[in-house]
């Protein structure tokens, strides 16, 4: 599903280079629950964006779903992004003006589904993260917690091979946690990949495989008893 042998990254800071990622060896199979943790600096956030193709390596090997990610145009990138990847977000990343259904249908409209098709299928995925009656509200009138249950429905409306998950906890409250936490369970049992970048242990327990990163290593790799919601 997710192979990366050997990846190096690292920032032109002007009088010298930061090494961020240092020969980071992964692979994700198909159907796993993965955490990513480590500090600030770690270098976490920059490795998914690397999975998640918004952010290119500088050297080794990255391939998903068996097709090498590298020397992509623009488009190729948005093109793989959009058929492989689902992204969820610590801020929520709605646009304000437009309503919940509106926003889980946009990536739909990008890939020129007809409205009546989309706004249907956005609709199931409302009903699915426990919404539907929701659909008509603006991000305005919703909680921190139904914000984030429409940004799962946004992310998974394509049928993504993964999921990626940066932070999407760090705005909400411990009871808001658990019932988002429960929810990406419900998904992952349905086959579904995830991957989930965290700063909270809590958070990671209730995910299957735990990876912890130091100064742009891989510190420990290993699945985890999970904590079940």
């Amino acid at each position: 599903m997710l192979v990366i042998q050997d990846l190096n990254k690292s920032y032109d800071t002007g009088k010298s280079k930061l090494h961020v990622l240092k020969g980071i060896n992964l692979n994700i199979s198909e159907g796993e629950f993965v955490s990513i943790m480590g500090s600030s600096g770690s270098g976490k956030s920059t490795l998914l964006n690397i999975i998640g193709i918004l952010d290119e390596k500088d050297s080794g090997i990255y391939e998903l779903d068996g097709v090498p990610i590298e020397h992509l145009s623009e488009v190729k990138a948005a093109e793989y992004r959009s058929r492989f990847l689902g992204f969820i977000f610590q801020s929520f990343n709605l646009i304000n003006y437009k309503t919940a259904l509106e926003n889980v249908a946009l990536p739909l409209y990008y890939q020129n589904v007809p409205r009546k098709e989309r706004n249907q299928k956005a609709m199931e995925y409302l009903e699915k993260v426990g919404l539907a009656q929701w659909a008509n509200h603006l991000p305005s009138e919703l909680s921190g917690g139904q914000k984030q249950r429409v940004a799962i429905a946004r992310a998974l409306i394509t049928d993504p091979k993964v999921v990626l998950a940066d932070e999407p906890t760090g705005a909400l409250d411990s009871k808001t946690t658990h019932d988002i936490m429960k929810l990406l369970q419900d998904i992952n049992n349905e086959g579904k990949t995830i991957i989930v970048v965290t700063h909270e242990p809590d958070v990671a327990a209730q995910t299957k495989r735990n990876v912890v990163l130091k100064d742009g290593i891989i510190e420990s790799d290993e699945f985890i008893k999970q904590i079940v919601l």
